[in-house]
């Protein structure tokens, strides 16, 4: 996502003013403002790598059919958790239900920074009936999405193929950084899915018999023989 190469630039800078003020005196590269794999308010404010807003309006007979839930449900639960509880527990830029989790898997598959999944699962997840109610509109906001196409983890094979799947592996030669950039955006339409699901599911009261039935093995360890 840049970083390497900003911090060859710093060297050969600070190389350049030390040779032009000998009595400089350097202490490091990085003063930590930048903030590196760290929660701040300082990237929640002013954004780091990309910051993309992704939204959707969801028809209500969708909600009901397929998220098995209702409009009215998921816009009261959002306020209640993702906003409110986030604000009692002083969450800074975790006013979501779960984007780390989404965030993390496509940085891992991506040949991404893995520890920067702190600062880019910043995210606040907004939901608001429309349409007179009928129809849900949610969105979210993720100021501090950092991720790139080449160089580091994005040249191992398995990572690489997942870049071509998805359409941005490399540099665009024609629109430079428009690779990067379109890769932000689908994990913040990634995040949007995650949100809805897992919300729907918690509407719903099917988040425990779900991780029951998908999460658990159903054989008796104990008597499985080696």
């Amino acid at each position: 996502m840049g970083m390497n190469m900003v911090s060859k630039g710093v060297q050969n800078t600070l190389d350049f003013l030390t040779n032009q003020f000998p009595d400089m005196d350097v202490m490091g590269i990085s003063g930590n403002y930048c903030s590196d794999k760290k929660p701040a308010a300082v990237n929640w404010i002013e954004g780091r790598g990309k910051s993309v807003v992704c939204e959707a309006v969801i028809q209500g007979d969708i909600v009901n059919k397929v998220l098995k839930t209702d409009v009215a449900s998921l816009v009261e639960l959002n306020m209640l958790k993702n906003l409110t509880g986030s604000a009692v527990a002083g969450a800074l830029g975790g006013f979501n239900a779960h984007a780390s989790n989404i965030v993390s898997a496509i940085y891992i598959a991506t040949g991404q920074d893995p520890a920067q999944n702190i600062e880019s699962s910043h995210c606040i997840t907004m939901m608001e009936a429309v349409n007179d109610g009928k129809d849900l509109h949610v969105s979210v906001t993720m100021p501090c999405i950092e991720v790139g196409t080449v160089g580091g983890g994005t040249q191992l094979a398995s990572q690489s193929a997942c870049l071509n799947l998805l359409g941005v592996k490399g540099a665009n030669k024609e629109a430079p950084g428009s690779n990067a950039r379109l890769l932000a955006t689908i994990v913040a339409g990634s995040v949007l899915a995650g949100e809805l699901s897992l919300m729907s599911a918690i509407a719903a009261g099917q988040l425990v018999k779900s991780h029951m039935k998908y999460n658990r093995s159903n054989k008796d360890v104990a008597n499985i023989k080696s």
